[in-house]
């Protein structure tokens, strides 16, 4: 695990830029490991001869405040040459797994650019579904620049999808956790029972499937 601290930087998009590759989409996901809500992916292009003096201040989005990831997406949204975002239902979680779920996510963000990326650098994994020079980065959020927008990208975008369904489901705070797996969001969940947004094939949540 990298440092907190780290910088990101394009050494890996200036690579593939050397080699003759001009649009570069980043891909990273968001809500992987939570209780509840969908995983959401996002994929940012960026221009290749940059001018935003807000590409200083990109990290990976879990090191972020809230406050400076939503003031980021938006000079992302505005600025970049393409982004996009993906989002996979807590059903089809549970009934095909987080993994096949986080690439379909991922696959539905690079889908939603437009123009068409060239190059994928992906966090942590690959995606044989696409027949594009890719790479997939360990701490890829944490490393590279454009993954760590496309990480600001999913994280708004899903924190604001569990801020909604707050409003939805009363009782487990989801626009205060997230729908992550915090003692607070455990404890709600077994004294009321989960949600029908909750992924019943994660613990503890399992200890409810016959509720399914």
């Amino acid at each position: 695990m990298v440092g907190k601290n780290i910088c990101p930087t394009f050494r890996e998009e200036n690579d593939l830029y050397d080699r003759g590759f001009t649009l570069i989409a980043g891909v990273d996901e968001a809500g992987r490991g939570a209780l509840a809500g969908p995983v959401v992916a996002g994929a940012v292009i960026l221009a290749r001869r940059r001018r935003c003096g807000w590409l200083k201040d990109i990290r990976d989005s879990k090191m972020l405040p809230p406050e400076a990831r939503e003031e980021l997406y938006e000079a992302i949204s505005r600025e970049a040459v393409s982004f996009g975002a993906g989002v996979v239902s807590h059903v089809y979680i549970d009934e095909h797994g987080i993994l096949p779920a986080t690439k379909l996510a991922m696959k539905m963000a690079i889908e939603a650019l437009s123009p068409k990326p060239h190059a994928l650098l992906i966090d942590y994994l690959t995606l044989s579904s696409y027949d594009l020079p890719q790479k997939g980065i360990i701490d890829g959020d944490a490393l590279c620049v454009s993954i760590a927008c496309a990480s600001i990208i999913a994280k708004v975008t899903r924190d604001r999808l569990m801020r909604r369904l707050d409003n939805e489901y009363h009782g487990y705070d989801l626009a205060q956790h997230k729908g992550y797996c915090t003692p607070d969001h455990v404890q709600r969940i077994n004294a009321i029972g989960p949600s029908p947004i909750h992924r019943y094939t994660f613990d503890p949540v399992t200890a409810f499937r016959s509720l399914l």
